[in-house]
């Protein structure tokens, strides 16, 4: 399994030249898969480059799994290339409501006045499917989904294929206010889907200065993410979801002070950035 991501800001896309390094699209991670399967993670607005991409590679085929809902995290969609061909087969994973079917809450963004055209004109054969409860295969993978602490019905993603894992959280926030390290696994939310993994990505949007004043709104400070990584016990955490007011420099630090605060052994935390591959 390898895993590139395409977007790792958080919130809103932010090009310019401050974000170079780290780059400005919005939450968007491609699997591939050992069996030539593809799992794409989340729709922002990475998932424009990545669709022109599967497109000139024929890639007919294509699993979305979106953590939850909010604009940042699916606005990539209309703008994937794969959605307008008619011999694209798109099946689209997502957290389960009790009120709307996820196909309905979709179609609010994919439809006029947000986007030109709604559900009924794209081409492609598209299936909506409420993440289950139980593990699942995708490919020659196994997937699991948990609810995980964020504002919304929002879900946690782990992605297993010959006894590697990968993790993929990027909106979180296990703390809550309280001392993470002073909960047992129990109670921290999302445990059970970074217990153990290869590699972590993980919230980390915000410097522990800045999160006193943002508690509640379901983002974790550099020291939660660095914390939760350690209760987990994951091999490796990748920093994600960079706020969309940090520059470049601003990130420098932020890893900077993630190394200082690392203990689990191992390579410290590092930061995600566009182009970046995992190899797992």
């Amino acid at each position: 399994m390898r895993a590139r991501i395409w977007g790792c800001r958080g919130s809103l896309a932010t090009p310019g030249r401050e974000t170079l390094r780290y780059g400005g699209n919005t939450s968007c991670v491609e699997l591939a898969l050992a069996d030539g399967s593809t799992l794409v993670l989340d729709a922002g607005t990475g998932l424009r480059a990545l669709g022109l991409k599967l497109a000139a590679e024929g890639v007919r085929t294509i699993h979305l799994c979106l953590t939850h809902l909010h604009i940042d995290h699916i606005e990539g969609l209309g703008f994937f290339a794969p959605l307008w061909s008619a011999e694209t087969e798109l099946h689209v994973w997502g957290p389960p409501s009790q009120i709307r079917t996820l196909r309905e809450r979709i179609a609010h963004y994919l439809a006029p006045p947000l986007f030109p055209f709604d559900l009924a004109a794209i081409p492609s054969r598209l299936y909506f499917r409420d993440a289950p409860a139980a593990s699942w295969q995708i490919g020659g993978a196994t997937v699991r989904a948990e609810t995980v602490s964020h504002p919304g019905p929002t879900l946690g993603y782990r992605v297993e294929e010959d006894g590697r894992s990968l993790a993929y959280m990027p909106d979180h926030e296990p703390a809550l206010g309280v001392e993470l390290e002073s909960l047992s696994s129990d109670w921290v939310s999302g445990y059970g889907i970074a217990a153990g993994s290869s590699a972590l990505l993980h919230d980390a949007q915000y410097t522990e200065g800045e999160y006193p004043e943002k508690v509640g709104w379901g983002h974790s400070s550099v020291a939660d993410a660095v914390a939760f990584a350690r209760i987990a016990e994951t091999e490796r955490l990748v920093l994600f979801h960079h706020d969309p007011l940090h520059t470049d420099g601003d990130l420098v630090e932020l890893e900077s002070r993630a190394g200082e605060l690392w203990r689990n052994g191992g390579p410290p935390p590092e930061l995600a950035f566009e182009g970046m591959e995992i190899e797992l």
